[in-house]
């Protein structure tokens, strides 16, 4: 296992990857100041020691006082070289003030790749009906701009450009001071407001942590549990488009490939451990789901996506997820933002997404659906 440590704003991060796949970037990071070696040689999360004077039970209810807070958006990417937005750091400007808004962990699906190469799927010309997506690499400051703390890249674009274009992508993430996560058995972890938060990310693949190996998806979400107090899944699962709206309990296609049975996925990763599942992939919103008081939200929709994504209709409709969890992972409160793409694909605050949403949660959970009031604000049934 290769452990390693990076400093980012507000948080620690440890990578926790216990393998990578071959011709794969081998993860190393520099270690903080705020890490130490831990005992047999790893290495940990230095908590601090508490203040003087205060007694070890007044600091025990402290910390099971403290919450952290996750807000998570889904896919996106800055355009598609070389059609590139003409002010790519201007392009989130509109929904930065909610995203950094009580800012701890900001978590988004990078839909594609961050590289130079020019060598992808596609072949030297692109074939009609095949999409490999690249920004440039130091496109992921942009993100991190814009308040982003972590991205995943487990999605059916992060392999587009090769092992190579995969490689650069999580080196100019980590470049940008950014966690990363998405790679086959890779456990990230961040440290907010005091918290231990691992995230694991997976896609119907197997350059991603593959979210249709049953066995090996709950193996990592319970090493997860092993490592932090608080376990965030990401799934990048289900069918795509407009009538991909609704959770329908069995395995979905698309394009021939199986994306995996989305609310199976999800039921067994809170089974497993996890605190809370955020999703996306069908390019569209879905419902949202409690599950042993556990939120689970099916997709997120799109989130960026400069003349790379459909704007029609209910693929226009995006949202904030900001979800506040307890330091043992229990469900305190959420609130989604609305958020409508552009022409172009811009994401700017407004829109139906909060009806839309509420919606498709009654109609596809039922007694188990979230309850989405008008003003936004989550609660479970």
């Amino acid at each position: 296992m290769v452990k390693g440590f990076c400093a980012i704003t507000g948080l620690t991060l440890v990578v926790l990857s216990a393998c990578s796949p071959a011709g794969h970037l081998a993860e190393r990071a520099a270690t903080s100041a705020a890490a130490a070696p831990g005992p047999a040689g790893n290495s940990a999360v230095t908590a601090g020691a508490p203040e003087p004077g205060v007694s070890p039970a007044a600091a025990a209810a402290a910390a099971a006082a403290a919450t952290v807070t996750i807000t998570a958006v889904g896919d996106m990417m800055l355009g598609n070289t070389p059609y590139l937005p003409p002010d790519p750091g201007a392009y989130l400007g509109t929904v930065e003030p909610v995203l950094r808004r009580g800012v701890q962990v900001v978590f988004g699906n990078l839909e594609g790749t961050l590289t130079t190469s020019v060598t992808g799927k596609c072949g030297a010309r692109s074939r009609p009906g095949c999409f490999a997506f690249r920004d440039p690499p130091g496109y992921a400051r942009y993100f991190k701009q814009a308040g982003f703390t972590i991205l995943g890249d487990a999605n059916n674009h992060s392999f587009d450009f090769g092992a190579n274009g995969q490689a650069q992508t999580v080196q100019a993430i980590h470049a940008a001071g950014l966690a990363q996560t998405g790679l086959p058995g890779q456990v990230t972890l961040v440290t907010a407001n005091g918290i231990k938060v691992a995230f694991v990310a997976f896609a119907p693949y197997t350059w991603d942590a593959n979210l249709l190996d049953l066995p090996a998806a709950r193996a990592l979400i319970r090493q997860a549990g092993r490592e932090a107090d608080v376990v965030a899944v990401y799934m990048h699962a289900g069918a795509e488009g407009s009538g991909a709206a609704h959770v329908t309990g069995r395995d979905e296609y698309y394009l021939g490939e199986d994306r995996g049975n989305a609310e199976a996925f999800a039921h067994m990763a809170i089974d497993a451990g996890a605190s809370l599942v955020i999703a996306s992939g069908p390019h569209v919103l879905r419902g949202m789901q409690f599950y042993k008081h556990r939120l689970i939200a099916y997709s997120l929709g799109n989130f960026a996506g400069y003349r790379n994504f459909s704007t029609d209709g209910d693929l226009a409709d995006s949202v904030i997820l900001r979800v506040t969890l307890s330091s043992a992972g229990q469900f305190e409160r959420a609130r989604i933002y609305p958020i409508q793409l552009t022409g172009e694909g811009r994401p700017v605050p407004g829109g139906g997404a909060i009806t839309l949403a509420a919606r498709l949660a009654r109609e596809d959970f039922g007694a188990s659906a979230a309850r989405i009031r008008p003003s936004g604000v989550i609660e479970a049934p």
